[in-house]
């Protein structure tokens, strides 16, 4: 048979000796590097500081800045696939590895469009992808401009084109007396969509171009954070919304023609519309359920897909839910576990903290996912863990 990509998508590898290249080397990095173990899969990362999430459970961490050209250039000179845990990373080091011939997903020409919202809401209108309704403004003065002629009026909500991560980058514009929390540079500026419920579907494509979509989950916001508390799965839908938000997050994929993970937010409106919210090339926070209550989790889905691999079974064995878990209000500093045994001891409960020595309000420190034969037993143990467990400083 002849040896092609297609039909040996390793190539000349075997799959323990393929050095699989990740930029960032944070949670999402240590938790590829563990799915990775399962198959002795040699993973390699760039980041900062060896004391990073991923660093002790990678085969070979590289110290250095993914947003420095020649650290990414010498990293991918290290390994035969390049992938992503951040989407803010160096872009003109990866063109020039593409070109180069290293095989890069989700590729540079993706991340470029992904990593700038404003970018990002143009693509979905030219592929006519619902979205909320948007105007992109080049700084903050032409904002305050728009608002005093009244072409712009509140609600709406604005967004920094780039750099906004894990609810950072976004403000929340409901009357004038909001005013002070407008963002400085160019930002997007959204029409407050009429929320009924925010879900995500994670879709996975390899190169091959076979898709798998999981399971729709629900999203319950922070409302000091903005950040997801809870993450509850399957979401409380019904088989028609469930087929249409799979069918959406197909058509978002395909779009851009990504190989790997991509999760895809979505609001439901009042009137039952789906709207794109934004997507992420990686893994992402709505998936992280799936360690514990799917067939293949998010980080092996992931590694498939980019390796050019056959798909995984995608099917939720279990009901469950999701909490993040944040550094309390008011405590920075060494990280200090309060009812952590009170909460191993409820049945059900997978904790997974990330390894971070620092806390400070609201980062992520670790999550719990609560598996149970259903979802209301699964959304009360999981109240009873946002309860008891408390991240604080010693």
């Amino acid at each position: 048979m002849t040896n092609t990509k297609e039909n040996n998508p390793l190539g000349q590898h075997e799959i323990n000796t393929i050095r699989l290249g990740v930029l960032g080397g944070g949670q999402l990095g240590k938790m590829l590097a563990l799915a990775a173990g399962n198959w002795h899969l040699p993973m390699y990362f760039l980041d900062k500081d060896p004391s990073f999430p991923a660093a002790r459970f990678a085969a070979h961490f590289e110290a250095g800045d993914f947003n420095l050209e020649s650290d990414v250039l010498r990293f991918g000179q290290m390994v035969d696939v390049l992938t992503i845990e951040i989407e803010h990373v160096h872009l003109g080091a990866l063109h020039q590895l593409q070109a180069s011939g290293l095989t890069i997903h989700p590729s540079p020409d993706v991340l470029e469009t992904i990593k700038d919202k404003g970018l990002q809401k143009l693509f979905y209108a030219e592929h006519e992808i619902p979205t909320a309704p948007f105007v992109l403004y080049e700084s903050y003065e032409a904002v305050l401009d728009a608002l005093k002629k009244g072409t712009l009026k509140p609600p709406f909500v604005q967004k920094t084109r780039t750099d906004g991560y894990d609810g950072r980058g976004v403000a929340i514009i409901r009357t004038s007396s909001d005013y002070e929390k407008l963002i400085p540079g160019g930002t997007l500026i959204e029409t407050m969509a009429p929320i009924e419920k925010e879900l995500a579907v994670l879709v996975a494509r390899n190169e091959r171009g076979e898709i798998k979509a999981y399971p729709t989950v629900e999203m319950d916001f922070n409302p000091e954070a903005n950040l997801v508390e809870f993450l509850i799965c399957p979401a409380r839908i019904d088989q028609e919304l469930e087929a249409r938000a799979e069918k959406l997050a197909i058509q978002v994929i395909e779009a851009f023609g990504v190989c790997g993970l991509l999760a895809v937010e979505m609001f439901l409106t009042q009137d039952g519309a789906l709207w794109v919210n934004e997507v992420a090339p990686r893994p992402h926070n709505s998936g992280h359920h799936t360690i514990d209550s799917c067939t293949t989790s998010q980080f092996e889905q992931h590694i498939r897909a980019v390796l050019n691999l056959p798909l995984g079974d995608t099917r939720l064995h279990t009901p469950a839910v999701m909490v993040n878990l944040l550094g309390a209000p008011g405590f920075s500093g060494l990280v200090h576990y309060e009812g952590l045994s009170e909460c191993l001891a409820i049945p059900g409960v997978h904790l997974h903290l990330y390894g971070k020595d620092e806390t400070r309000p609201f980062r992520k420190m670790g999550h719990a996912t609560i598996v149970a034969p259903d979802l209301g037993t699964a959304i009360d143990r999981a109240e009873q863990v946002r309860d008891t467990l408390r991240i604080l400083s010693k």
